[in-house]
């Protein structure tokens, strides 16, 4: 247990489901009071799910994370209902597959809104509060390899361009908010089996075994691989460590 975690409150968008609500579980496991915000209306199911398991008070918030004012709003409700929540977890992220020359610009303003601009107004938010709080923060962006690879076979620049970005803004606020006592890090996952790929990976085995043939580990992540170091990164334990990208991919971008 890290003890300095218990009676905290954590805000993890993308929460209602698949990594994020994963991570929002590993928190209230160390005593985190958790607010999930997500589109999906099942977010409060899952935030009852949460206080009814761990004895922790929690909150699901049906928000938009592209737009800015819902996203203020819901930091603001999450504050009044658990108290300021001085972890932030983003993990609301699309992906879309196709040719470039294909690609539609809704659909690559789609996946830059969420994946880049919903992950800098839920930070913008929740920064905010901490530091009216007066109160030590940290907050963890959910990246990803992608980031900084190109994977194959599949085609997904829109993707791999918002994430690389997301890197790079855990980088920029680390540095802009040291001094006011604020930690931001990014977490690059790999392929990982969350609820909506392990559905794709069953239903299209062969690819699935391309990607695993690729990861030295030759498995693809759980979820829970994700949890010691998410909490890790939101307890003091990791008061030193700010501005990175902590890739965990068992192996893959290391050949």
């Amino acid at each position: 247990m890290f003890e300095d975690l218990t009676g905290r409150t954590a805000v993890i968008t993308g929460g209602a489901r698949g990594l994020g609500l994963s991570m929002a579980t590993a928190l209230a496991g160390q005593g985190v009071c958790v607010a999930l915000f997500d589109l999906l209306p099942e977010v409060s199911a899952a935030a009852a799910s949460l206080a009814a398991q761990f004895e922790v008070d929690a909150g699901g918030y049906v928000v938009d994370v592209t737009d800015a004012d819902a996203v203020d709003s819901a930091v603001g409700e999450a504050a009044a209902d658990l108290g300021t929540a001085s972890i932030l977890i983003t993990a609301a992220g699309v992906v879309d597959w196709g040719e470039s020359t294909d690609v539609a610009p809704t659909v690559w303003r789609r996946v830059v809104d969420i994946n880049l601009a919903g992950t800098f107004f839920a930070a913008q938010s929740f920064a905010r509060r901490a530091l009216e709080a007066s109160q030590p923060a940290s907050v963890v962006l959910v990246s990803s390899m992608s980031g900084s690879v190109v994977n194959e076979p599949q085609f997904q620049a829109s993707y791999n361009a918002s994430k690389a970005a997301v890197s790079q803004l855990a980088r920029s606020l680390a540095v802009e908010w040291a001094r006011r006592d604020i930690r931001v890090n990014a977490i690059a996952p790999g392929y990982f089996l969350s609820d909506m790929t392990r559905t794709f990976t069953e239903d299209n085995p062969d690819l699935a075994e391309q990607w695993r043939s690729r990861i030295p580990l030759r498995r693809m992540g759980e979820p829970a691989d994700l949890d010691g170091l998410v909490v890790y990164l939101a307890s003091s334990a990791s008061s030193y460590l700010t501005g990175q990208n902590i890739v965990i991919d068992g192996g893959y971008t290391a050949v």
